[in-house]
């Protein structure tokens, strides 16, 4: 039963944990700052990545309407 009982607080303890144990970000602001940027940079790239990698950043070969193509 005490068993029972430590690994249920233990549990709780560990799910009420917010975040990681270890930090992403160093403590040093000057470097936290330089990290920060970065990140936000990447996240930035995201969608030009997006679009560079499913070719919606290149013109479009269709017409918006049919032409008949042959010699009139």
């Amino acid at each position: 039963m005490r068993r029972f009982i430590l690994w249920s607080v233990l549990s709780l303890a560990v799910a009420t944990n917010v975040g990681c144990f270890l930090p992403i970000y160093n403590g040093d602001p000057a470097v936290r700052t330089r990290e920060l940027i970065y990140t936000s940079e990447d996240f930035r790239n995201i969608v030009a990545e997006w679009q560079r990698i499913w070719f919606l950043d290149q013109p479009s070969h269709m017409t918006p309407t049919r032409v008949h193509g042959g010699i009139i």
